[in-house]
């Protein structure tokens, strides 16, 4: 009996977050919140979420197929997070931006703050740009380069993955 195959996805995120733990950098993950997500509401911004996941802000972090579970403390207080590995759109580190991001397959976001639900039923059909959940590093440019950048050589670029 032939089984689905697993996605590359969830074993990329352990990957890079192996990665900056080894390297000392401090992990964030970014993820597009849906009804699947427990995450504590107040922190989510425009259907997004960035989380801390270094080994010192998380407690019991459990990194599986389906789902990233683990404690934190938000404001002082303990809450249990968990969000579907399908939600996550990045993993990079703080310090240096570098990571990887990646496609996601997430109903509308059903978590909005109160200021976020009357200005999507004020303001009519939405044309919300992309991720904004990165922050740029220092010394990068905060600007878009306004055509977009072909390899030189050597190592490929790999954008996004499914």
């Amino acid at each position: 009996m032939a089984s689905a195959e697993i996605p590359t996805k969830p074993y990329l995120l352990r990957a890079l977050y192996e990665w900056c733990v080894d390297n000392g950098y401090t992990a964030h993950l970014a993820v597009k919140v849906d009804s699947r997500s427990q995450v504590p509401s107040e922190y989510v911004r425009n259907g997004e979420i960035t989380l801390n996941v270094a080994p010192s802000a998380v407690h019991k972090l459990q990194m599986g197929n389906e789902l990233i579970e683990f404690s934190a403390r938000f404001a002082g207080v303990a809450r249990q997070i968990s969000v579907p590995v399908a939600g996550v759109y990045a993993l990079y580190a703080r310090e240096t931006g570098h990571g990887m991001t990646f496609e996601v397959d997430v109903a509308k976001p059903s978590i909005q703050t109160e200021a976020e639900k009357e200005s999507s039923n004020s303001s009519g059909p939405s044309n919300e740009p992309g991720p904004t959940a990165l922050p740029v590093p220092a010394g990068l440019p905060t600007t878009a380069p306004t055509e977009p950048t072909k390899p030189t050589g050597g190592k490929p670029q790999l954008r996004r993955i499914k």
